[in-house]
């Protein structure tokens, strides 16, 4: 992620991941935000829960970012409130868009979570393109992350399957990319129990266990 960018040019220097498995989906993203070739923060929030069966992903400028990430999570809690039901991943994705179609934001995000119709991840753009996909990765980290989940993605992987995935990738990016690492944040989405974080030893375990 950039801090204190001109806007001029979209940069979005950083790695985010979201992959669906069997009964749900991992999102997840890197730490590190950068000012040019400077490190300006090595723990900058990318990842944000924004419903109890949906996750955002930003990459981008910060400001924008936690923007958005307020903005979304209030229009899903009005939404549910109104409702009395979760939000579709597909209709917090198309909100998303909608918002970002009326005044463009510096980021380009992912919206990943399940609904009735099972796990999804959806790719949006600064100018609001939506894009579904069954795994997708995001920011200037995200070629070496293509190489990782291109090589492992599956249909049907058990939730560890999918957890080491989106870990692996985002190692990668952080070995390769200079605006990603600084470790990183991972949750796991299910219809049974919600958005749940990954805990930081269960990651570090399974990268270990890869070696």
């Amino acid at each position: 992620m950039m801090q204190g960018e001109p806007e001029g040019v979209l940069k979005t220097g950083t790695s985010t991941v979201g992959i669906t498995f069997n009964g749900g989906a991992v999102v997840g993203a890197d730490h590190r935000a950068t000012m040019g070739h400077f490190v300006a923060n090595k723990s900058v929030q990318k990842l944000f829960r924004i419903g109890d069966n949906l996750g955002l992903t930003t990459a981008g400028l910060v400001g924008h970012a936690q923007s958005l990430s307020r903005t979304l999570a209030a229009e899903v809690a009005l939404y549910e409130l109104r409702r009395g039901q979760q939000m579709t991943v597909k209709g917090a994705a198309t909100l998303t868009a909608n918002i970002l179609s009326g005044r463009p934001h510096w980021v380009q995000l992912l919206i990943v979570g399940v609904d009735a119709d099972g796990p999804s991840v959806y790719s949006i753009d600064s100018a609001g393109g939506s894009i579904p996909d069954v795994y997708c990765a995001t920011g200037s980290g995200s070629p070496y992350m293509y190489g990782v989940l291109e090589d492992g993605f599956r249909e049907g992987m058990s939730r560890n399957e999918a957890v080491l995935l989106a870990a692996r990738a985002l190692s990668a990016s952080g070995q390769r990319d200079a605006a990603s690492g600084n470790g990183m944040d991972l949750a796991v989405i299910t219809r049974k129990d919600g958005f749940q974080l990954v805990p930081q030893a269960e990651i570090s375990a399974l990268l270990a266990s890869h070696k």
